[in-house]
């Protein structure tokens, strides 16, 4: 039953993921590169401290933690490529009119 439970906890956790990499790959396909949608770190803060609750729970270690472990990680990558073009856009001087 423990494992069932913490299997349960893992799959909706990957989901979790899955929803964040859909959400951060909608932004890049409609170009939507602004500081307000950078705030998909914060999303990525709470998947951090879920997963982080999650590991604490988990004390058998269930197969499904290590799936999680590389989603999350792979949720961090997205993360980054996404800061990426935004920062970029931030830094860029501003066309001076001649």
């Amino acid at each position: 039953m423990f494992d069932a439970a913490r299997s349960a906890d893992w799959a909706e956790f990957v989901a979790d993921c899955g929803r964040f990499e859909a959400e951060i790959a909608n932004e890049i396909r409609v170009a939507k590169f602004t500081l307000a949608e950078l705030e998909e770190e914060q999303s990525l803060e709470r998947l951090r401290r879920r997963h982080r609750d999650l590991t604490a729970r988990d004390v058998f270690g269930t197969p499904e933690a290590a799936e999680a472990g590389r989603r999350l990680k792979l949720c961090a990558a997205v993360c980054e490529e996404y800061a990426e073009p935004i920062f970029a856009a931030l830094h860029q001087a501003p066309e001076t009119e001649q």
